[in-house]
């Protein structure tokens, strides 16, 4: 037996650990080679570092861009506060609401009102003016007058009296025909003829008289015969129910001289009655039938009083104001 394989077990064991253990060396050589490879690729991180200035570069580059993102950022508030703006400015118009039925009344009765008072305030103001040019000749006259020692020493109060009191009215046109008419009436008909006369302002200074019902046929027989007054033609003729009494209303007109009276006959309201004047004016024919058919009014000496628009039948006089009708709701 040769010297090796002779040799005891624990040494073969050793022997074995120590090609284990040269094993072992050759890997660590290896790793070695390794080492050297990642030294290597360490030698060469320069490049790379290259790489990783300009990444941070890049990173230094990003503070910018988050700047501009900042910007940008800050730029989307600003238009929302723009069109938050945009909106309260310019809001939306809210639904009309349609107005009723009463409204639409009260609407055109106030417009009614305003129009009414203020033509009522442009008569006042026209009133006004015609005053005070009637009453600046006189003023004027006065002028010198006013300057005397009475005057002066009666001072502001005596002044503003004078002021305060209104200027005389200056006499109606058709004061002086409405006089003649009466004038006439008292001599040839009877002095108590006429009740009452007076001028209708509003209605273009209307001669306007009052004949007592007794008196009353004769003074329209004058009225259509005498020369001065010469009223030919019969315009209208009404009949009016003023509760205590009735009254009959004649307008008188004259085709050659253009000129009109009003003629009031007053009656009793239990028994009316005023004598008819068809006999001198045709046209008081059927207008006296009209007012015996509504009013009740009776005409003694109408040629053919019947009722005119009510049938003969019918019960009452529709036009009073104690009438009654059948159907209330009528």
């Amino acid at each position: 037996m040769s010297e090796g394989e002779r040799k005891r077990p624990d040494e073969r064991e050793d022997d074995v650990s120590a090609a284990s253990a040269g094993e072992q060396r050759t890997g660590a050589l290896e790793d070695g080679v390794s080492a050297v490879n990642i030294g290597e690729r360490r030698s060469g991180a320069p490049k790379d570092g290259g790489s990783a200035v300009s990444a941070g570069e890049k990173r230094t580059e990003a503070p910018e861009a988050g700047a501009a993102a900042t910007g940008a950022g800050t730029s989307r508030p600003e238009a929302a506060e723009t069109a938050a703006d945009g909106a309260r400015t310019e809001p939306a118009a809210p639904a009309r609401r349609k107005e009723t039925e009463e409204e639409k009344a009260a609407r055109r009765k106030a417009a009614l009102e305003a129009r009414e008072a203020a033509k009522a305030a442009k008569a006042a103001a026209a009133a006004q003016d015609a005053a005070a040019q009637a009453g600046s000749p006189g003023a004027a006259q006065a002028g010198p007058q006013a300057a005397s020692p009475g005057a002066a020493s009666a001072g502001p109060a005596g002044a503003a009296a004078e002021t305060n009191e209104p200027p005389p009215k200056p006499p109606s046109p058709n004061q002086p025909r409405l006089d003649r008419a009466v004038q006439l009436l008292r001599e040839l008909v009877a002095d108590d003829a006429v009740e009452s006369a007076s001028i209708n302002e509003a209605n273009d200074h209307l001669p306007t008289l009052v004949v007592r019902k007794e008196r009353w046929l004769q003074a329209a027989r004058l009225f259509r015969s005498h020369e001065e007054l010469n009223a030919n033609y019969l315009r209208n003729v009404t009949g009016v129910d003023y509760e205590t009494h009735m009254e009959v209303v004649y307008h008188l007109l004259s085709l050659d001289s253009g000129h009109n009276y009003a003629i009031k006959v007053r009656t009793d309201r239990d028994r009316p009655s005023v004598p008819s004047v068809t006999p001198v004016w045709e046209t008081a024919n059927w207008n006296e039938r009209e007012i015996y058919d509504l009013l009740g009014i009776d005409f003694p000496g109408h040629p053919d009083l019947r009722r005119i628009m009510m049938p003969d039948d019918w019960e009452g006089h529709p036009l009073r104001k104690d009438y009654v009708p059948l159907d209330p709701e009528v």
